[in-house]
């Protein structure tokens, strides 16, 4: 809803809750260590046992929140990116960039220079880091804008040709899946249309992009998880103790936080 509420696309405010949002997904829903991730969640892990019934219980705990962004070397210059997942072992392993878009969607394709810049940048100095690229757009209705340029969704509820031009030049930039694969290639890339109008107001239009697209909002996190899997957990068994994703115990109490609704947690 902040991004929908947003008046200024100048304005970071509109997009850094998603970061939180995001963050904490990679927690609760990827079992990633929330001391490895930047901005920090606001969890902590709680151990128990040994070997194989050694048991984590994940903890909300706002006094571990800290704000932030990361900031990685690249091969042409540092780049600071939205929500990054390193540790001391490994360095970056995992990142994901956002962008928001609130009007003028005729320009989309300035963003998609931007995000090939980006993605090859940090990808020559670390061509093994699984970097997702999120593009959330504001699916302004016709009749609800002055201008035309604004206009996400016509009023028949067709999406408007810019954006899908856009969707189709982005499905050729995504589904990296080795890192000897073209470092101009995001391991997943996704768009997501929040709609504007009651009963949906806030919520993904889910009609577009299609279930099947490559850029399907619903299978950006499960390709991030599948590639982080295979580059640091399958591939590299001795750094297992470090890299392998943790199961979380079904009672932890950060399950029944107000704040995580909606996130479905790694439990086991």
């Amino acid at each position: 809803m902040s991004f929908v509420d947003a008046l200024q696309h100048q304005s970071q405010e509109h997009i850094k809750p998603l970061h939180w949002h995001i963050a904490c997904r990679l927690v609760v829903e990827g079992g990633l260590r929330p001391e490895h991730i930047t901005p920090r969640p606001p969890f902590r892990i709680e151990s128990t046992g040994g070997g194989s019934s050694r048991k984590h219980r994940l903890v909300y705990d706002e006094a571990e929140a800290r704000a932030g962004e990361g900031l990685i070397l690249g091969g042409l210059k540092t780049k600071i990116v939205d929500v990054v997942v390193a540790s001391y072992e490994l360095g970056p392993c995992l990142a994901v960039s956002l962008k928001g878009s609130m009007n003028a969607f005729r320009n989309l394709t300035n963003r998609m220079e931007e995000a090939v810049g980006d993605c090859t940048n940090l990808h020559i100095c670390y061509p093994a880091l699984v970097y997702g690229f999120l593009h959330v757009i504001k699916a302004n209705r016709q009749g609800q804008v002055a201008k035309a340029n604004d206009v996400a969704v016509l009023s028949n509820g067709a999406i408007v040709d810019s954006i899908k031009r856009y969707h189709d030049t982005m499905t050729r930039l995504t589904g990296r899946a080795d890192v000897r694969n073209q470092t101009s290639r995001y391991e997943a890339v996704a768009l997501a249309l929040v709609d504007t109008v009651a009963p949906n107001r806030g919520e993904l239009v889910t009609s577009y992009p299609p279930p099947d697209s490559a850029l399907s909002f619903q299978q950006f996190f499960p390709t991030l998880y599948r590639a982080y899997d295979m580059r640091f957990v399958y591939a590299a068994p001795a750094l297992k103790g470090v890299t392998e994703r943790l199961v979380w115990s079904a009672d932890s109490p950060a399950f029944s936080v107000a704040q995580m609704a909606g996130l479905v947690p790694r439990v086991g």
